[in-house]
C-alpha cells in the first residue's frame, strides 16, 4: 500500500508557541516544551550508544528502484534515505506531537503578530565539504524549495512572503495573510542546501550524482535498482547536539531494493538484509517460521505505534466523470466486505477504519456537538445532509464475501444513478460501460481486490485490475491517470496547513500532489482554514471532527483497515533504548550495532 506521508512536513505542521518572548531554544503548539534550555537529550535515546556498524534495511516505503538523490522536486524518483543527508533550522522531538528544538538555529524568536520568525545561526554549522553553513543557504533553500521544489512542499509555504538574511547567522521569514499558525514550523523543518553548490547545479533536474549536504550521512555507495549506502559521517559538525546525542549510531545504513516482497522476504532469511518490516498480515501471521525465528537469532517484534493511523483506502478519482455521483461511490462502499476479508485474509489482525483522523481525537464519532455545528453551519447549504447525522460509517457486513442485502443496495443506488443493468454490465443513457480499474504495483493486491472486483462485478460494474511496474506507477499517480488507486496518508499529530495537499481545491489538479481522489471544495477548504486557525488542543479537535464529518459523507473513498503497531523482524545484532520514541520507530535514530551479539549470529550461535 502506497505511503503518502510528508515526512517531516505534515508531520510537525504546527504552531510556534508564544510570541512576544525571548528567542527559545525550541519552538511548540499550544503548550510548553517538554525540553528546557539545558536539556542533554531526548529521553528516547541512549546517550552513551557506541558508533559503529551497520544495519541493511528495505525502509518503510518497499519500492522498486530510484533514479534521483533529490527527493524535493517532483522529477524522478527520490532514493530511500535522501533526508539524512540534509539538516534543518530544527529538529521534532519524536515523544512530543508538536515541538521542534535547534540544529542549525541556536534559537527562535516570533514575532508579536505572529507574521514573522526569526532564527539565530550556529556559527559552527558546515556543509560535508567543510564550507560553512550561513543564512544565504537557508534563504538560497527556500528560494529554490518555493519556485522548483515539489506542489506538496510548495503548497505548505505558499504564504511564506520572504526569508531574509539578516546578518551571516541570522535569518528572519516573513509571512503574508491571516493563516500563519503553521508557518514558523513548516519553515524551520525545511531543509537546507548548499548555495554554492547549486549555483553549479539544477536543482530541478533529476539526478544521480550524490549532493552535497550538512546532515549526519552521505551517499557512500549505490546502483539503482539493487541499493544505496549511506555512510556516518565523523566530521559532523552537530554530532554532539542535544538534539543529536545518542542518535545516528550506525556507520552504514544500506537500503536493498528488491522487485517483489517475496525476494525481499528470502534476503531477510538469508541474512543479505538486517531487517525488514512486514506489511502483510498473512506473512507475519504464517511465514515467520524458519529456523532463525525459532532459535531467536531473528527477533519478531510488534513495535508500539501511537501516531494517529491516518487514512487508508482505495480512492476513487474525481476527476473521472463516472464518479461525481455519490450513488455511484456508495455501491462501491457496499460492495467491499471487509469482514470477509479481514478474517479470511488478515487472520482478524486489523480493524477497519472509518475516519481520516483514526487513533486520534479528530475522528468525529456520534452525532455532531454544539461546537461542531458552529462551525459547520456557515457551509450548511454545501454540505451533504449525512454530516449532520451520525457520523459516516462503513457498511458493515455479514461476513459471507457476499453479503446480499448490501449488493441489493448497492444495485438500487446504481440503477438511481442512471446506470441500468443490460445482460451482465450496467450502461448510462450514452450506452457507455460502468469501467473501473484497480491501479496497483504490486501482485500481492490482487488477492485483496480480486474477491472486491467480484462483488462489483456482480453489480454489473466492469471491474479490472491493472498492475504495471513501479515507474509506470509512479508515473500515473503523478497524473492522477486511474480510475481507483490504493494509498495512506497521515496527517500529522497536529495537522494544519498541509491538509490543504490531501483536500485542498488547489490540489486537486495540481501534478504530484496527495489529493488522490481530486477533491475541490469550499465547504473543505474553509474548515482546514478552521483547523489552521485553530489557537488551542481543543479548538483544533473540534474543527478537525468537523472536517472528518465533511469528508466522510462525501465517501470519495472505500475505508481500509488499520492497527496499532508496526510489525518488524530483525536479525538478533542490534541493541535499542528502553524507551521507544512515542511517535516513531526510532529503528535507524535510535537503535546501535551490538557487536558481541553480531559475532554470535556469524558463528551461527
Amino acid at each position: 500500500m502506497r505511503h503518502a506521508g510528508l515526512a517531516i512536513f505534515a508531520a510537525l505542521i504546527v504552531a510556534a508557541g508564544p510570541a512576544g518572548a525571548a528567542p527559545r531554544h525550541g519552538i511548540s503548539a499550544f503548550g510548553d516544551l517538554k525540553y528546557g534550555p539545558e536539556f542533554t537529550h531526548f529521553d528516547y535515546v541512549n546517550p552513551d550508544a557506541p558508533k559503529g556498524g551497520k544495519i541493511s534495511l528495505i525502509g518503510p516505503v518497499p519500492i522498486e528502484t530510484f533514479d534521483s538523490f533529490n527527493g524535493y522536486i517532483l522529477k524522478g524518483d527520490p532514493v530511500q534515505g535522501y533526508e539524512l543527508m540534509f539538516d534543518s533550522l530544527m529538529a521534532p522531538a519524536m515523544d512530543e506531537p508538536d515541538s521542534l528544538y535547534g540544529l542549525v538555529a541556536k534559537t527562535a524568536d516570533l514575532g508579536d503578530d505572529h507574521k514573522s520568525i526569526t532564527f539565530e545561526l550556529r556559527e559552527e554549522a558546515k556543509f560535508a565539504d567543510g564550507t560553512a553553513l550561513t543564512a544565504d543557504d537557508v534563504c538560497d533553500s527556500f528560494r529554490l524549495l518555493s519556485t522548483q521544489g515539489h506542489e506538496r512542499i510548495r503548497i505548505t509555504i505558499r504564504d511564506v512572503e520572504a526569508c531574509d538574511v539578516l546578518g551571516p547567522h541570522e535569518v528572519r521569514y516573513r509571512f503574508k495573510g491571516d493563516r500563519t499558525r503553521d508557518l514558523p514550523l513548516t519553515v524551520a523543518a525545511l531543509p537546507i542546501f548548499s548555495k554554492a553548490y547549486y549555483a553549479k547545479v539544477d536543482f530541478a533536474k533529476s539526478t544521480l550524482d550524490p549532493p552535497l549536504g550538512s546532515g549526519p550521512y552521505k551517499v557512500k555507495a549505490f546502483r539503482p535498482g539493487e541499493y544505496v549506502t549511506y555512510g556516518r559521517r565523523d566530521d559532523y559538525w552537530a554530532r554532539d547536539l542535544p538534539v543529536n546525542k545518542g542518535r545516528y549510531n550506525f556507520d552504514e545504513v544500506r537500503f536493498d531494493y528488491f522487485r517483489d516482497r517475496t525476494a525481499a522476504f528470502e534476503a531477510l532469511k538469508s541474512g543479505t538484509i538486517d531487517l525488514r518490516e512486514e506489511y502483510t498480515s498473512r506473512d507475519w501471521a504464517t511465514a515467520y517460521d524458519f529456523p532463525a525465528v525459532k532459535d531467536g537469532r531473528v527477533i519478531k517484534a510488534e513495535l508500539p505505534d501511537q501516531t494517529p493511523s491516518g487514512a487508508q483506502g482505495f480512492f476513487l478519482n474525481l476527476r473521472r466523470d463516472k464518479f461525481q455521483d455519490i450513488r455511484v461511490r456508495q455501491a462501491m462502499n457496499l460492495a467491499f466486505d471487509f469482514e470477509w476479508t479481514n478474517k479470511n485474509l488478515f487472520y482478524g489482525l486489523y480493524d477497519r477504519t472509518a475516519s481520516f483522523f483514526e487513533q486520534s481525537p479528530l475522528k468525529a464519532e456520534g452525532l455532531p456537538q454544539p461546537d461542531e455545528l458552529a462551525l459547520l453551519a456557515p457551509f450548511k447549504a454545501q454540505l451533504r445532509p449525512e454530516v449532520f447525522g451520525e457520523a459516516v460509517l462503513p457498511p458493515v457486513s455479514d461476513g459471507s464475501g457476499q453479503d446480499r442485502k448490501l449488493l441489493r443496495q448497492a444495485s438500487t443506488l446504481l440503477d438511481q444513478a442512471g446506470w441500468k443493468a443490460d445482460g451482465n454490465l450496467r450502461h448510462n443513457a450514452k450506452g457507455e460501460t460502468l469501467d473501473v480499474e484497480f491501479l496497483i504495483e504490486s501482485p500481492i493486491f490482487e488477492r485483496i481486490l480480486g474477491p472486491y472486483v467480484k462483488n462489483l462485478r456482480l453489480l454489473g460494474i466492469n471491474a479490472s485490475i491493472r498492475t504495471v511496474d513501479e515507474a509506470q506507477y509512479q508515473d500515473r499517480q503523478k497524473k492522477y491517470d486511474y480510475d481507483v488507486i490504493s494509498s495512506r496518508f497521515m496527517a500529522g499529530l497536529t495537522p494544519g496547513d498541509g491538509l490543504r495537499i490531501f483536500f485542498g481545491s488547489q490540489s486537486a489538479d495540481s501534478p504530484g500532489t496527495y489529493n488522490m481522489s481530486g477533491v475541490a471544495s469550499p465547504a473543505i477548504d474553509g474548515l482546514i482554514d478552521q483547523i489552521v486557525a485553530a489557537q488551542s488542543r481543543a479548538q483544533l479537535d473540534v474543527a478537525g471532527r468537523a472536517l472528518d464529518r465533511v469528508l466522510r459523507a462525501e465517501q470519495f473513498w472505500v475505508p481500509n483497515w488499520h492497527k496499532a503497531s508496526y510489525w518488524v523482524a530483525y536479525w538478533d545484532k542490534f541493541d535499542r533504548p528502553a524507551t521507544q520514541p512515542k511517535y516513531d520507530r526510532g529503528i535507524v535514530d535510535t537503535w546501535w550495532y551490538d557487536e558481541a551479539k553480531a559475532k554470535r549470529i556469524a558463528n551461527g550461535n
